[in-house]
């Protein structure tokens, strides 16, 4: 027996609608398959990728971690109990950075309509690039194919007539798997899901649901909208529109990132100013290399200060002029941390933010008044090419050095 139409959106039901094809390629635990490449000795094991500290967090686990309940974004030292034979390897933020930049590069040889939504996943949309390569399952293992030859890792890949079903798709075949669902599959195939599989259905929305007796996305579609918009508001015709898999949305090629920066917590809290001072550095220059590295300048530049009892502020600052340099950003957060006061607490994490972003090649840095300003930036794009070429710890500011490490 099929699903009951009966709510199904006017949207759904249009004959001859040009049929769109859309991907979402996603990565098989990005962060590990990148290492595992260089350390195959690991390949079958639990491996976490992440600082050892204490008060650090899980920044990508295998598979053989997730099972024993090892989860991204989760604490260290929940992982290392949870998983006290995983093997912890800590990151390398520029590799990842350039095996996207090769990533991204890939899905631009299959069609111009990519839209990255992180390091490691993309929308395609590939409806014109058919006729050129062929179906649409042949396109997705082509992808498969050429991100196993060119990168050494996995990829998993979802393909569908709208970006969310795509994502399901994905989600669904993980790891190292592909799968296609059909026009006319859509509908029986989100029917048979639990509602939090739509977007927008947390837990707590979940529960909300659950007490109207919603518990599957076929419930969703059953319900009249007018009733899931007094419960849920504007959020109930969203919901209700994805449960007959309508989502609008195009692949957007061009999506500029919205802000860039970086944070760190304390092994312990300090109020050590010049270890403040320093580490604010330190964030400064990961920020601003991300920056010139996207080709973007900054408008904006933002402190947020973390302390001991968990109370977090943020302040910011609008420039006169974009800044894309480390020690002009670095200047702003000290009047920001300077304007923040004192307020007698220890601090347990700080992050320097670049917000206001624009295109660096559409925006004139003009010159500023104090020369030593364009000095710096051309001082840091030097460096920059001395990274590319031998490593990001291979030139540092003298402040960040670490002790011994001197001539």
């Amino acid at each position: 027996m099929g699903p009951d139409r009966t709510n199904q959106p006017a949207a759904a039901r249009v004959p001859g609608r040009r049929r769109k094809c859309i991907m979402h390629v996603d990565m098989d635990a990005f962060f590990v398959s990148v290492e595992l490449r260089t350390r195959p000795e690991l390949r079958g094991k639990p491996v976490i990728v992440g600082f050892p500290g204490e008060r650090s967090v899980v920044l990508s686990a295998s598979y053989e971690a997730r099972a024993f309940g090892v989860k991204s974004a989760m604490p260290m030292a929940v992982a290392a109990r949870m998983c006290p034979q995983a093997v912890i390897i800590e990151p390398r933020h520029k590799l990842y950075y350039d095996v996207s930049a090769q990533l991204m590069a890939i899905f631009g040889s299959i069609t111009e309509l990519v839209e990255p939504l992180s390091v490691d996943e993309a929308f395609l949309d590939v409806s014109g690039a058919l006729r050129r390569l062929g179906p649409p399952r042949g396109i997705g293992e082509l992808v498969r194919r050429q991100v196993a030859s060119e990168l050494g890792i996995t990829a998993s890949v979802g393909i569908a007539e709208t970006k969310f079903v795509a994502k399901i798709a994905s989600t669904r075949c993980k790891p190292d798997g592909l799968l296609l669902i059909g026009p006319d599959e859509t509908v029986p195939y989100l029917h048979s899901l639990p509602v939090g599989a739509l977007w927008g259905v947390g837990a707590k929305t979940a529960e909300v649901l659950a007490k109207m007796g919603i518990r599957t996305v076929a419930d969703v579609a059953a319900t009249p909208v007018s009733a899931l918009r007094k419960t849920l508001g504007a959020t109930g015709e969203h919901v209700h529109q994805l449960s007959w898999g309508i989502d609008p949305r195009p692949v957007t090629p061009v999506r500029l990132e919205k802000s860039i920066g970086a944070e760190e917590t304390f092994a312990t809290d300090t109020a050590d100013q010049a270890v403040l001072h320093r580490e604010l550095l330190r964030l400064s220059h990961r920020t601003a290399a991300r920056l010139r590295a996207s080709g973007m300048v900054a408008r904006t530049v933002a402190l947020k200060l973390r302390f001991a009892d968990f109370s977090t502020i943020t302040r910011s600052r609008t420039v006169p002029t974009p800044v894309d340099s480390a020690q002009l950003i670095y200047a702003v957060v000290l009047q920001l941390l300077e304007a923040a006061g004192n307020r007698g607490m220890a601090v347990r994490l700080v992050g320097v933010r670049a917000e206001q972003l624009e295109d660096a090649s559409r925006t004139s840095l003009q010159l500023s008044i104090d020369r030593r300003d364009d000095n710096w930036r051309a001082a840091e794009q030097a460096l920059d090419e001395v990274v590319r070429k031998f490593g990001n710890k291979s030139v540092l500011p003298a402040r960040l050095m670490e002790p011994g490490t001197g001539a």
